[in-house]
């Protein structure tokens, strides 16, 4: 069965073949398209792999990646084995799936879509499963092998009907939600808490970030139907935050205040205000995984080191670069403020690009109320937007388009140039631009520590 892919190569390949929602235009979220039999079956025919680790479900709009990553951090900082399962990725496709915080090795890879190539082909060839459903059931399966204590699990689209929403976890989180995916989960507020909320099960704890008004009405609503107990950030959990840096760089210190404990003034090595209930979920949800044996130290450790690339990272040079993944409007407005914040007074411009199906009038309303200067491209994602769309709508929202170009490069170059020595570049609204410029600041990086011309 390992031998069905000669190597690593061939095992990816098998796996770009399969539907890939997170590519399409168009994707019908809906229990025809998704639905949790295909996937439960899947993982019955490799043995139900995620039946035999600890875990921990994170959903949400904004910061359950952060969520997701503080939560594993301090886990491990406690000696427990752990695995890490998100999406998308940056730069490789193994970052979806991390053991102890390293990307799973290729030969691990390629055995475990080996395995489950050899199920789809036996059980599921009139309906295969989707890209999703394998990385999946390839994720569960490393963990597995590698006999994780617990997996910290980020949910992929929505909640309810998401691939990941066969784990029974010890705790489920749900971080901010505000309008994002409208199209799969619904058109307002409302019907999208309704999806996320869908992974609220009986008797396991559900902890959610601070909400609006009707968001926390519907989780409350769909927590009671099920019967499970809800720890809500900004009632049975107390948290504040303040900026710091470390070493320059952008950070926080929050303080979290639990039924457990009081954790006064740590230092977060993640940025931006909206980073301090983030930290709260994590702190909270680690309580309940580790009982009482929170030991207020390592979670300090594990908060102060604690990396999720691409997430307000910053990368320092004659320009300050400045990575977030931020694609829904109101994240975009917690970056603006966030740079604001740390970056009083710098010549700052962005850099955006977005895919055609996001809330794109909401993001450029709120670049424009940010007073940003904004330099345009795209995307090799089969949706991305346009710049000349893309443009279109800063202006029509009252904004400054100070240029565009397809070319995400070249679009990059313009920006700095833009900024000048000492200003800030903020490259956002798509992941996929982080990604892409993440690999070529680090290649900058480390050609300049070689000695080599800057590619």
């Amino acid at each position: 069965m390992s031998e069905r892919f000669a190597d690593y190569e061939a095992a990816i390949n098998y796996l770009t073949q399969s539907t890939d929602y997170e590519r399409m235009r168009r994707v019908r979220y809906n229990a025809d398209t998704f639905s949790l039999e295909r996937v439960a079956g899947l993982l019955a025919a490799v043995e139900n792999p995620h039946e035999r680790f600890r875990s921990v479900h994170v959903a949400g709009t904004k910061g359950k990646g952060s969520t997701a990553a503080m939560v594993e951090a301090i886990l491990r900082q406690h000696g427990l084995k752990t695995g890490l399962f998100v999406s998308p990725h940056l730069v490789d496709l193994r970052e979806r799936i991390q053991i102890d915080r390293q990307m799973v090795e290729r030969e691990v890879m390629r055995r475990m879509v080996a395995r489950v190539a050899e199920a789809i082909d036996k059980t599921f060839r009139d309906d295969p499963p989707t890209f999703f459903e394998v990385m999946t059931a390839v994720g569960f399966l490393a963990f597995a092998e590698a006999k994780v204590d617990v997996a910290v699990i980020e949910v992929g689209l929505g909640g309810r009907l998401d691939a990941t929403n066969v784990v029974r976890p010890e705790v489920a989180v749900i971080t901010g939600l505000s309008l994002d995916h409208v199209q799969q989960l619904g058109p307002d507020l409302a019907s999208i808490a309704r999806e996320k909320a869908g992974i609220a099960k009986a008797g396991v704890p559900l902890v959610v970030a601070p909400q609006e008004a009707e968001v926390e009405a519907v989780i409350a609503e769909v927590a009671a139907q099920v019967g499970a107990k809800l720890v809500r950030v900004g009632s049975e959990v107390q948290y504040s935050w303040t900026k710091d840096f470390i070493a320059g760089k952008p950070a926080g210190r929050v303080t979290v205040r639990t039924a457990r404990g009081a954790y006064e003034n740590v230092l977060l090595s993640l940025a931006g205000r909206f980073q301090g209930a983030n930290a709260a979920c994590a702190v909270a949800a680690a309580e309940i995984v580790l009982a009482e044996r929170l030991d207020a130290e390592k979670m300090r450790a594990a908060l102060a080191a604690v990396d999720w690339p691409g997430r307000m990272e910053v990368i320092p040079g004659p320009v300050t670069v400045i990575l977030d993944g931020a694609h829904n409007a109101r994240s975009i407005a917690e970056l603006c403020a966030a740079v604001a914040e740390y970056y009083p007074g710098r010549r700052t411009v962005y850099l955006f690009a977005a895919a055609a199906d996001k809330d794109v009038v909401g993001m450029c309303r709120e670049l424009a109320t940010a007073g940003a200067a904004v330099i345009f491209t795209k995307t090799e994602n089969p949706r991305a937007a346009e710049p000349e769309e893309l443009a279109a709508g800063l202006r029509e929202a009252g904004g400054t388009v100070v240029g565009m170009n397809p070319e995400i490069a070249a679009a990059f170059a313009l920006a700095k140039a833009k900024a000048g020595e000492g200003g800030v570049v903020v490259a956002t609204g798509s992941l996929y631009l982080v990604g892409a410029l993440l690999e070529k600041e680090k290649r900058r990086i480390s050609n300049i520590e070689h000695g080599t011309a800057e590619s």
